[in-house]
C-alpha cells in the first residue's frame, strides 16, 4: 500500500470513528404517568404499579415520570388515593431511579395561577416527598410564570428541567425557541425538554431544531412528543441522530396512539448503534406483559375506551379531535365538526397563537365550539377575557384588536407578571380548612385543597383512612 493510501485510509477511520463516537441515548419512562393519563385517563391505581416498581427501577432509565400532571387530582377524584402517599410510596420502592414530576409552573398542577408562597410550598414538599427531578413549563412560554418554581425547585436540591411548549404558528420558529432554551438556561435549568404535546413536531423538523438548540445551549436536551400524528417513532429517531440526550417513550401496552412512542421499539432501533440505550429488551419484554393485563383491567373496571386511535389532522389544529367532538354533541351540534375544524386555526391565530397545552388548549378549543355553535363571540368565557387580560400571561403573538374590543371592552391588558397580583395564600388556606373540620391538616392536605378544593374536602371526609396514612 503506498504512504498516499495508507494516509487516505486513516484519515476515513478517523472520520468514520468520530462519526460513530458512542452516545447512549438516555429513556425516561412514562408509563406511570403520562402512559396511563394518554390512553387510560389517568386511572392507574398504586396497587397497579407496586408489582412492576423494582423491576422499572433496576431497567436502567435515566428517570420514571410518575407524579404531577393529571394524577394529581386523578387520584383525590377517582381512586380515593392521597397523591401524596402515592409519591412516599413510589419514592419507597424506587431507591434507583429519580422520579420525575410534571408542573405546570405558576400553575402547579391547577388552571389558574397561585400566589408564590403556594408555589414554593409545593415544591419543597414534592421534592421532601420523593421527587428529584420537576419538569416545569407555562402553556405561553411566558418565564415569568416559571420564575418561582424554577427557583423554588434549585433551592430545594432538584432537577430542574426547563420546558418549551412546542407549537406550529408563524410566530414560533427554531430562533424563537432557541432563544426561550437560552432564558430558561440564564435562570438555572439543569436540561431542556421540548414539550411536542400533541405530536406536532417533524422528523426534519425535529433534527432543525435539536441542531438550533444544541448550538446555543451546553444543557442536555429531553425530548418528549405523542403518537398522535402518526410521527413519534421518526421524531424521535431524527432527533437521537442530531444530539437529542434523552427520550420520552412509554412500554407498549401504553405506547402510541395520544401517548409516547414505544420503549421497546425505540430501544431496539438504537441497539447495537453510538446510541444504544443500553437497557435490556428482555427486561422490558416482561415489565410489558404485566402492563398489558394492567391495561386490560383497567378498560374493564373503569370503561375506559380501548381504542383511540392516531390523528393526523392534529397537525391542522393542533388539539386531539376527540375532546372537541365530545364538546360539539354535548352542544347538539355534532353535525358542524367540519367547521369547527375551521375555527380552530382561526381563533388560535386570533387570540395570540397561544401553544395547545393545559389550560389554553380547552380554553381555545371551548372558545371555537361556542363560535360554531352560538356565532362567532356570542358567548366568551371568562377564561377566554382573562387570557386577553393578560392573566395567564403574555400571549407570543398580538391578540386580534376587535376580538379583544368584544371581549374586554377598553380594559386594559396586564403587562407585568400575573402572580405579582396574588397575594400570599398559605395562610388563608389553612383557615378554611380549618373551618372545614381540619384544623390540623398536615401541609399536603392544605396543599391539595388549594389544587383541588372540594374534591380534596370530599376525600378527606370519606377516604379510607388506611389508604391514606400507612406505607404500602
Amino acid at each position: 500500500m503506498t504512504a498516499i493510501n495508507q494516509l487516505k485510509l486513516t484519515n476515513y477511520t478517523n472520520k468514520r470513528s468520530t462519526a460513530m463516537e458512542k452516545k447512549p441515548v438516555k429513556i425516561v419512562e412514562t408509563v406511570l404517568r403520562d402512559g396511563h393519563q394518554s390512553l387510560a385517563a389517568t386511572r392507574m391505581r398504586i396497587s397497579d404499579m407496586l408489582p412492576a416498581l423494582e423491576q422499572l427501577d433496576n431497567a436502567g432509565y435515566y428517570a420514571l415520570e410518575a407524579w404531577g400532571g393529571a394524577t394529581f387530582d386523578s387520584c383525590l377524584r377517582f381512586l380515593n388515593e392521597d397523591p401524596w402517599q402515592r409519591l412516599r410510596t413510589l419514592k419507597k420502592h424506587l431507591r434507583k431511579t429519580p422520579i420525575q414530576m410534571l408542573l405546570r409552573g405558576q400553575n402547579i398542577l391547577g388552571y389558574n395561577h397561585y400566589a408564590d408562597d403556594v408555589v414554593r410550598e409545593f415544591v419543597n414538599r414534592s421534592v421532601d416527598n420523593g421527587v428529584s427531578i420537576i419538569r416545569i413549563f407555562d402553556a405561553l412560554n411566558d418565564t415569568r410564570n416559571l420564575e418561582c418554581a424554577m427557583r423554588a425547585a434549585k433551592e430545594a436540591g432538584a432537577h430542574v428541567q426547563g420546558c418549551i411548549s412546542y407549537t406550529l404558528s408563524p410566530v414560533h420558529n427554531n430562533e424563537y425557541f432557541a432563544a426561550y432554551a437560552k432564558t430558561l438556561e440564564e435562570m438555572g435549568a439543569n436540561s431542556i425538554c421540548i414539550k411536542d404535546m400533541a405530536g406536532l413536531l417533524r422528523p426534519y423538523a425535529a433534527e432543525s431544531l435539536i441542531r438550533s438548540l444544541k448550538a446555543e445551549l451546553d444543557l442536555p436536551i429531553d425530548l418528549h412528543t405523542h403518537f398522535t400524528s402518526g410521527m413519534g417513532d421518526m421524531t424521535y429517531l431524527k432527533a437521537v441522530e442530531a444530539g437529542a440526550d434523552m427520550i420520552d417513550t412509554a412500554l407498549s401496552p401504553f405506547s402510541e396512539s395520544t401517548s409516547q412512542p414505544c420503549t421497546e421499539a425505540l430501544v431496539a432501533t438504537l441497539e447495537g448503534t453510538p446510541y444504544d440505550t443500553g437497557i435490556s429488551l428482555a427486561e422490558l419484554n416482561a415489565l410489558a406483559d404485566y402492563f398489558k393485563d394492567v391495561r386490560k383491567n383497567l378498560i374493564h373496571d373503569f370503561n375506559l375506551n380501548a381504542n383511540i386511535p392516531i390523528d393526523p389532522k392534529v397537525l391542522t389544529f393542533q388539539i386531539p379531535g376527540g375532546m372537541l367532538s365530545n364538546q360539539m354533541k354535548e352542544m347538539g351540534v355534532a353535525d358542524k365538526y367540519p367547521q369547527l375544524l375551521e375555527e380552530m386555526p382561526r381563533v388560535r391565530a386570533e387570540l395570540g397563537y397561544p401553544p395547545l397545552v393545559t389550560p389554553t388548549s380547552q380554553i381555545v378549543g371551548s372558545m371555537s365550539v361556542l363560535n360554531v355553535a352560538l356565532g362567532r363571540y356570542k358567548m366568551i368565557p371568562r377564561e377566554v377575557k382573562d387570557l386577553i387580560l393578560g392573566k395567564y400571561g403574555r400571549t407570543p403573538g398580538p391578540i386580534d384588536p376587535e376580538v379583544k374590543r368584544l371581549a374586554i371592552g377598553d380594559a386594559p391588558q396586564i403587562d407585568h407578571r400575573p402572580a405579582d397580583d396574588i397575594p400570599p395564600q398559605m395562610k388563608k388556606l389553612r383557615e378554611k380548612l380549618a373551618e372545614e373540620g381540619f384544623p390540623n391538616a398536615p401541609i399536603e392536605d392544605v396543599l391539595s385543597y388549594a389544587s383541588f378544593p372540594e374534591v380534596t374536602l370530599n376525600f378527606l371526609r370519606h377516604s379510607n383512612i388506611g389508604m391514606k396514612f400507612h406505607d404500602l
